[in-house]
């Protein structure tokens, strides 16, 4: 006996909530982006030559940290734990030195420290600006 094939539907929800998860995408992108302007502007250890280039980093920050920031936060877990959290931001840190030597000259992060903070303010910055605009979208 011959198996039935299955046939497959796609369904309007599905689409509408696949177009959903892309606009969220594409916003988070874009705020993230916004955030890095600010943080250009806020900061003189951070310049990014325009904001199309804010975008690029911003779209390399989010595969980088999809990616690479578990394995990163994994390794430096006993660290972590033995301060108590301070030292997560540097996991941001490294995240956004890895986005400078990506990127070149369009993207320029200066000293540790100057890093240090800039990464605590995307990160804040980042989250707030999640919730308002994305989350809602």
């Amino acid at each position: 006996m011959a198996k039935k094939a299955k046939i497959y539907k796609i369904s309007e929800t599905n689409t509408k909530e696949s177009n959903k998860v892309m606009i969220q995408f594409i916003v988070g992108i874009l705020v993230y982006a916004f955030v890095l302007e600010i943080a250009a502007c806020l900061f003189r250890g951070l310049t990014i030559s325009n904001f199309f280039y804010a975008i690029v980093a911003a779209l390399i920050l989010s595969i980088l940290d999809y990616y690479l920031k578990p394995l990163l936060k994994f390794l430096t877990l006993p660290l972590n734990i033995l301060t108590l959290g301070i030292t997560y931001p540097i996991v941001n840190v490294i995240l956004l030195w890895l986005c400078d030597v990506i990127m070149g000259p369009a993207f320029e992060l200066g000293g540790f420290l100057s890093a240090f903070i800039i990464a605590i303010f995307i990160s804040i910055f980042r989250i707030f600006l999640d919730n308002i605009i994305t989350k809602n979208v």
